[in-house]
């Protein structure tokens, strides 16, 4: 089963092949990136931000159901995502029906007023894609800090990451596999 990725095109350009071969490199997957039209929506006002949930369920809603897409698919955006709860999240994924998404909005070293480097944002889109695409295909949260699975809720606890699956999740049975 391939990974599709679907690039919003406001998000940063020049940098989706590598982090779909790195994603591939990680998982263990093929790759391909998807091109259809998508509207992002779920735009709170008050907060500055998209609701994560709100642009899952359009993905969901859009693209698996008109467009047939089979596989897992994670969006990527530069949109700054949150779900109900929390300030931020780096991205989300709703593994039942198959979509996730990844925000570049924080991933950027500008963000943090450091200096912009390309290498960053491709090193932390691609775990932070591998992660999300990783609960599509069966796995959970790992308390391993360098396996890609591990639940970063900082920069530097993402760039501590690796762009690996530990031992324990490598081994682990994804969906339809006995464990």
């Amino acid at each position: 089963m391939g990974i599709n990725i679907l690039w919003d095109p406001q998000a940063p350009a020049g940098i989706e092949l590598p982090v779909a071969r790195m994603i591939a490199m990680v998982l263990g997957r093929e790759t391909g990136l998807v091109e259809y039209p998508f509207l992002i929506d779920g735009y709170d006002r008050n907060r500055n931000q998209h609701d994560a949930q709100k642009i899952l369920d359009r993905l969901q809603d859009t693209l698996t159901r008109r467009y047939d897409i089979h596989g897992p698919l994670l969006l990527v955006t530069s949109r700054d995502l949150y779900v109900n709860g929390c300030d931020f999240v780096f991205g989300l994924a709703r593994p039942a029906s198959g979509v996730a998404i990844v925000s570049t909005a924080r991933l950027g070293n500008g963000y943090y007023g450091r200096i912009p480097d390309d290498t960053d944002l491709i090193d932390r889109t691609a775990k932070e894609g591998a992660h999300e695409l990783g609960h599509l295909l069966g796995l959970g949260h790992c308390e391993n800090p360098e396996c890609v699975m591990f639940r970063p809720r900082t920069l530097d606890e993402l760039d501590r990451k690796k762009k690996m699956l530990c031992p324990a999740c490598r081994e682990a049975p994804g969906p339809g596999e006995e464990g």
